[in-house]
């Protein structure tokens, strides 16, 4: 049985995206094949990289990607989800082709302030709540 393909965007590539593509391809890597990208790729966040590494998901060395480099390239998807928060949603991508497209908003971890604790707490917040989507979207698909 051939993997659905699933793209998930934001705007660079470095925590939103990368958090559910890491996700998708643990909990349901045996059905889905998860990529991410961002419309102007930025560095990964490294609280992002430390947020997940506590749960068991090493993604330090992961590197950001460029959507518009996957529409080059032809690459059709099953799904292209936006992760984008609501301030953010107008300059989320939309992907062109053929795709079932989603929009799930989540907050960006980069604006976050306060001490690292702080920016920590809040970025498990995010990624706690991209985990539990993703077990909905793998239970519904």
């Amino acid at each position: 049985m051939d993997k659905e393909k699933v793209l998930f965007v934001c705007i660079h590539n470095s925590a939103r995206s990368q958090m559910a593509e890491a996700f998708l391809k643990q909990i349901g890597g045996d059905r889905f094949e998860p990529e991410s990208a961002g419309m102007e790729p930025g560095i990964l966040n490294s609280i992002v990289v430390e947020s997940m590494k506590e749960i068991g998901i090493d993604i330090s060395r992961n590197k950001t990607k460029d959507v518009f480099e996957f529409y080059k390239q032809g690459k059709m998807f099953s799904y292209v989800i936006t992760v984008c928060d609501e301030a953010s949603a107008e300059r989320c991508p939309i992907f062109p082709g053929m795709a079932n497209q989603l929009h799930w908003s989540f907050t960006d971890p980069s604006g976050f302030k306060g001490t690292s604790e702080e920016k920590l707490a809040q970025t498990r917040t995010v990624r706690d709540a991209i985990k539990k989507k993703i077990e909905e979207f793998i239970s519904s698909h």
